[in-house]
């Protein structure tokens, strides 16, 4: 699917999508893309909505079904982490300083 986003240059990938975002005329769902989600996925999702997905975690999954289960379940992990992280320490900042 063509979206005029200027591929090769970031930077304005992201004006563009910030672009998309702002015109409200309709969701730009190739935010996929800039989350990490295959483009078979996304580009599934545009041509078919909800309808035909063959899994659904974090996202609608229209390719690979077991390597996007293994990374649903790493996002999981990653998720529970972080939250007991910040149970522990209450403090975002000490969680990022903690990353670096």
């Amino acid at each position: 699917m063509e979206r005029d986003y200027p591929v090769g240059e970031p930077e304005k990938c992201i004006v563009w999508l910030v672009r998309r975002l702002s015109d409200g005329e309709t969701f730009p769902h190739e935010i996929g893309l800039f989350l990490g989600y295959p483009p078979e996925d996304v580009d599934g999702f545009i041509r078919n909505g909800a309808a035909g997905a063959k899994c659904i975690g974090t996202w609608k999954v229209y390719g690979n079904v077991e390597t996007a289960q293994r990374k649903f379940a790493q996002y999981k992990k990653c998720t529970r982490l972080y939250w007991e992280a910040f149970q522990k320490h209450r403090s975002f900042d000490r969680l990022v300083v903690g990353c670096s």
